[in-house]
Formats: C-alpha cells, sequence, structure tokens
C-alpha cells in the first residue's frame, strides 16, 4: 500500500470536516480572557481525529500496523477526544478532563504502551503531562495546530519506520487539513476534542519512538510548549494562585499582551520545536551541550518576554 494516497485523503477529510465544524460548530463565546471578540465556531479539531483514526484502520488492514498496544491506544484516544467534545459542547469542569486524561492513559499503559525507563507510572505522567500542555496552549490561532504540525512531521520524518512515524505521518496530514481554516484568520477553533487528541496521540507518538532509541526526540520537540507550561504552573503556584482556574498568563499570552503580534507568536513557537527537531536530525541530543540549545532559547524567551510584559505595564498576570 502506498502512503501518499492516505496521507492526501486525511489531508482532505480533515480540512472538509473543519470546514463543516466552521458554519455549525458550537460557538466559543469571547470573554476576558481570550483573544477574540466575536462568537467563533470550536470543534475543529473533530476531523483530525477521524480522519487519524480512519487513517490508522486502514493501515491496520493492509498489515501495516501490528504492535500490541494498537487497539488500547486508539480506544483510549477515542474516549479522550469525545470527552473533549463534550467539552467543546458543555464546557466540563478542569477535574472532569483531568480524570478523562487519566483514564485514557491507563487504557494506554495497560494495552503494553511502557516507557524503556521508569515504567507504567512514568508512562502515564507523561501522557498525561504532554495531553494538558497541548490543551492548555490552545489559546491562539494556529499555535497548538502549528505546534503539532511540525512536531508530528518530525518524527515521521526522522524516527526509523514503524508505528511512531506512521503515526506522525497521519497526524501531521490531518492538522495540516485543518490549519487553514485556523491560521492566520481563525474560521474554527481547534477545540478540546482536537487539543486533547492531538496532545494525547502526541505523548503516545513520544512513547513509541523511545521504544525505538529515539528517547529524547518528543521532549525536544515540545520544549517550548512543556516550558512555558512548567513555568506559568509554577510561578501561579508559587503566588497562592488558584491552578485550576482559567487565567491569561501562560508566556505566549503574556507576549501578545504585551504587543507582539499573535501570528508572530505562534510562528515562534513552530520555530522551537523546529529548533528541537533540528537538534535531534544533526544526531546532537546526544551531546548534553547541544541539549542547553533548546533550554537556552526558552530562557532567553522568557526574558524577552518578561520585559517586555513590564515596560508595557500591563497589570496582573
Amino acid at each position: 500500500m502506498m502512503l501518499w494516497p492516505l496521507l492526501l485523503g486525511c489531508l482532505v477529510l480533515a480540512g472538509g470536516i473543519a470546514r463543516a465544524m466552521a458554519a455549525v460548530g458550537p460557538l466559543d463565546q469571547p470573554d476576558a480572557r481570550k483573544l477574540h471578540t466575536l462568537p467563533v465556531p470550536r470543534g475543529g479539531g473533530l476531523g483530525i481525529v477521524v480522519a487519524f483514526l480512519l487513517g490508522m484502520e486502514t493501515l491496520s488492514a493492509n498489515g501495516m500496523v501490528d504492535v500490541g498496544y494498537f487497539r488500547g491506544v486508539m480506544l483510549a484516544a477515542a474516549l479522550l477526544a469525545g470527552v473533549g467534545w463534550l467539552d467543546d459542547l458543555r464546557n466540563l469542569s478542569f477535574w472532569s478532563k483531568l480524570v478523562a486524561q487519566a483514564v485514557a492513559a491507563g487504557i494506554a499503559v495497560a494495552s503494553g504502551l511502557v516507557l524503556p525507563l521508569g515504567g507504567g507510572a512514568v508512562t502515564l505522567g507523561w501522557l498525561m503531562l504532554v495531553t494538558t500542555a497541548v490543551n492548555l496552549i490552545d489559546g491562539m490561532n494556529g499555535l497548538a495546530g502549528l505546534v503539532v504540525l511540525v512536531a508530528a512531521g518530525c518524527v515521521a520524518g526522522l524516527v526509523a519506520p514503524g508505528w511512531a512515524s506512521l503515526a506522525g505521518a497521519l497526524l501531521a496530514a490531518g492538522v495540516a487539513g485543518f490549519l487553514p481554516f485556523n491560521f492566520p484568520r481563525a474560521r474554527v477553533f481547534l477545540g478540546d476534542v482536537g487539543s486533547q487528541f492531538c496532545g494525547f496521540m502526541l505523548g503516545v507518538i513520544g512513547v513509541a519512538a523511545a521504544g525505538q532509541g529515539d528517547l529524547t526526540l518528543m521532549p525536544l520537540l515540545l520544549s517550548a510548549v512543556l516550558w512555558d507550561v512548567g513555568f506559568t504552573l509554577a510561578r501561579r503556584a508559587l503566588a497562592g494562585d488558584n491552578l485550576a482556574q482559567a487565567h491569561r498568563g501562560h508566556l505566549y499570552q503574556l507576549a501578545q499582551r504585551a504587543g507582539m503580534d499573535a501570528r508572530l507568536v505562534a510562528l515562534m513557537h513552530a520555530g522551537f520545536a523546529a529548533l528541537g527537531g533540528w537538534v535531534a536530525w544533526r544526531g546532537l541530543a546526544g551531546q548534553p551541550g547541544w541539549l542547553l540549545l533548546p533550554i537556552g532559547a526558552q530562557v532567553g524567551w522568557t526574558l524577552w518576554v518578561l520585559q517586555r510584559a513590564r515596560r508595557a505595564s500591563i497589570g496582573p498576570w
């Protein structure tokens, strides 16, 4: 079976569903913590979910997917996407989504998806971390989509042929079909159905890549996302803020509030993901000095954003 026709089909299908959701999707109403000022449909990520799951089933039917954890992972991903869709319709609580992430991660681990270092508990924590992180950065047109596109595309191109590279290619194709409807202008939002699914699948693909020897690839690709979420949670915890409460205190939000064009912020994060991919591509991930490059980029970005925010006097964040 040739892979390219399948990828093209996933791209077209995801784009078609995104276009339909732009017309009939549940509306995301503007409020004080959001960037948009008019209602925008959400749930466009449903197309990514459908395209990916159908694509994986097609690969399975043609004997190209045979790993033992395949069925469990697909069940977990579909379950999490379903909860995300309910959240797009009814705005579920933070804790409801956290429980759903834990259940999905538990199903995947029970199916045999385990990191080569750390075991099941560490794998479960990793899957929940990446799912939450991608969900939290989905607050700006194109940001989450571009990061997922670059990360999944790098896995498809850099990892040896196998489950991880195939899944990365399918995920990248689905996101590529969705993005024209979300960036640079949003006709539809990714929604929780898309952001939670994409985050979970990136976590899964990262575990699969680690099983093939690429232990640092996904952390490198998601270094900016993980840094932003970790920095923000640590800052809010030290300030005594409610970590479950919605806010506008992420670094990417702070940069936009301080005057940086939102499109440039999204492209910056795509660039950070590409930087991680470059380090992996050059075979430098095994050299501690080069691993400091993505970390140094985040430290520099953080200091620049904080300085810009102070000059702009944006107030509490």
